[in-house]
C-alpha cells in the first residue's frame, strides 16, 4: 500500500440548512444546524483513509474544543496525526450555508491553519516516505509551495486542488504532477471558460489535468494525448459539500495502488456519487466497501 501525505487544513464546519440561500443583504430562516469536522485537508485525509489508504495528516489545530475533535475525528478514521501540531488559539471554522437542492456557500476562517507557513523536518520526512502527497490552498501558500517541492525533490508524486482558487506563486505549479480543479477554478487559473482549452493551457505547466465538472462528470489530459471526459454517476444530491474532497483522497488511494486513470477516475466517481447522497462533508464520506460495491 502506498502511503499518502496530506498536507491541508482542518475546520469546524458550522453548518446552516436552509430551502433557500439569502441574498445580499437579506435574512432568510433556516431549520437545522450543525457542526461537522473538516476542512479540505481533513477531508481528503479522511476520505483516502476510509478508502483503505495509508494517511499522515500535516498541519494544526487550536487549543479549543474544536481542535480535539478535529484531531479525534482524524484518528478514529485510523489517520496518522502526529504532525497535527496543536497550537495556542482557535480552531479553524467554515461556515456553510446549504440549500435545497444541495448547493452551498462557504467562508473560511482559518484560526490555526494560518499558523502553517513552513514545514519542519519531521514534515518533510513524512512526505519523502509517502508515495503521494496531497495539497490545497486552505494553508499559508508559502508551506504549500515549500512542500510541494520537497515532494519534486525526492519524487513523490503530487497532487494540487487550487481551493480556494487565488494567484499563484512562481514554483509551485512547476512542482506538481497532477492539478485536480473545479471548471471554475480552471477558468480562473487558464483565463478561459472553456474546460477543454483550459486543460490545454494548464497543461503548459503541469503533467496531468483533471478537471472536475460537478453532476458531469470529469475532463482528464495530460501531456501529449487528447483529453478524455468521464461521465459522473446519475444521483439525486443532497448536499454537495464534501464531494469534491471526496474524489481527490479516493482517487488518489486508487492511483497509489497503481490502477489505471479511467478506472482510478470511475472508483473516485463513484464515492463523490455516495457521498453528495448524505448531508455534510465529512459525515457523508463512503467507506470502501461502499464504493466497491457501486
Amino acid at each position: 500500500m502506498t502511503a499518502i501525505a496530506v498536507l491541508g487544513s482542518t475546520t469546524m464546519d458550522l453548518v446552516a440548512r436552509v430551502a433557500r440561500a439569502p441574498g445580499r443583504g437579506e435574512t432568510v430562516t433556516g431549520r437545522e444546524f450543525r457542526t461537522v469536522p473538516g476542512g479540505r485537508g481533513a477531508d481528503q485525509a479522511l476520505a483516502a483513509a476510509r478508502a483503505g489508504g495509508e494517511v499522515v495528516m500535516i498541519g494544526a489545530v487550536g487549543t479549543d474544543e474544536y481542535g480535539s475533535r478535529l484531531r479525534t475525528n482524524l484518528e478514529h478514521a485510523g489517520v496518522d496525526t502526529d504532525l497535527l501540531h496543536t497550537v495556542a488559539g482557535p480552531s479553524g471554522t467554515a461556515h456553510i450555508v446549504v440549500d435545497d437542492e444541495g448547493s452551498h456557500a462557504t467562508v473560511v476562517i482559518p484560526g490555526a491553519n494560518g499558523t502553517v507557513t513552513t514545514i519542519g523536518p519531521g514534515e518533510q520526512a513524512a512526505i519523502a516516505t509517502a508515495g503521494l502527497l496531497l495539497l490545497q490552498l486552505e494553508l499559508p501558500l508559502s508551506a504549500v509551495t515549500e512542500a510541494a517541492r520537497s515532494a519534486r525533490s525526492r519524487g513523490v508524486r503530487t497532487l494540487l486542488t487550487p481551493s480556494p482558487v487565488r494567484p499563484l506563486p512562481d514554483g509551485l505549479l512547476d512542482a506538481v504532477d497532477l492539478l485536480i480543479p473545479n471548471e471554475h477554478e480552471a477558468a480562473a487559473l487558464s483565463g478561459q471558460a472553456d474546460p477543454h482549452t483550459a486543460a490545454e493551457i494548464l497543461l503548459r505547466r503541469v503533467p496531468e489535468v483533471v478537471i472536475t465538472l460537478g453532476d458531469r462528470g470529469c475532463l482528464y489530459a495530460a501531456r501529449g494525448g487528447e483529453a478524455v471526459r468521464f461521465p459522473a454517476p446519475e444521483v439525486v444530491a443532497v448536499d454537495t459539500t464534501g464531494a469534491g474532497d471526496t474524489f481527490v483522497g479516493t482517487l488518489a488511494v486508487a492511483l497509489g495502488e497503481g490502477r489505471a486513470v479511467p478506472e482510478a477516475l470511475a472508483w473516485a466517481a463513484s464515492a463523490a456519487a455516495l457521498c453528495v447522497q448524505k448531508p455534510g462533508a465529512s459525515a457523508s464520506m463512503p467507506y470502501r466497501g461502499e464504493i466497491d460495491a457501486v
